[in-house]
């Protein structure tokens, strides 16, 4: 008896201990990224509370396709211009990741998303629908 009450107390006080360790924070993403094949610059910055990521320049713009949002859903939307316009809308840290939303201009779809600092100072970008996620590896621009 003496014996589960010993273990049962040094599990509450492990579990206590744990519980009282901060949360880890999500590595910084904030700064300017170059996308798949260097298409264009990417600035993450903070938005109120959130991060978000604008397009800041067309680097290799597509042969042939207008430098405007044509394939958004709302067709009020189509003319606006690819610069300026946010890829990365509402991330918020969640743990070693930030969530939020990603925009993809080439299908006018919007999908989950969560981004994370891989260790060699790459951005690691997720696409996710429920659970299949399509990763990008973006780097920094100085």
């Amino acid at each position: 008896m003496t014996i589960i009450r010993t273990t049962a107390g040094l599990t509450a006080v492990a579990l206590a201990s744990l519980a009282a360790l901060p949360a880890q924070a999500a590595q910084p993403v904030t700064g300017r990224w170059a996308t798949v094949d260097g298409k264009a610059i990417v600035h993450i910055a903070p938005c109120g509370r959130q991060l978000c990521g604008r397009i800041e320049r067309i680097v290799k713009p597509t042969p042939g396709r207008p430098q405007t949002d044509i394939r958004n859903p709302d067709p009020a939307l189509r003319a606006k211009p690819l610069v300026g316009l946010a890829l990365l809308s509402g991330f918020t840290d969640a743990g070693d990741i930030w969530k939020g939303t990603i925009y993809d201009p080439e299908s006018g779809k919007s999908y989950s998303s969560k981004v994370s600092r891989n260790g060699d100072g790459t951005l690691k970008v997720q696409g996710c629908i429920a659970f299949f996620c399509k990763a990008q590896t973006w780097t920094a621009v100085r």
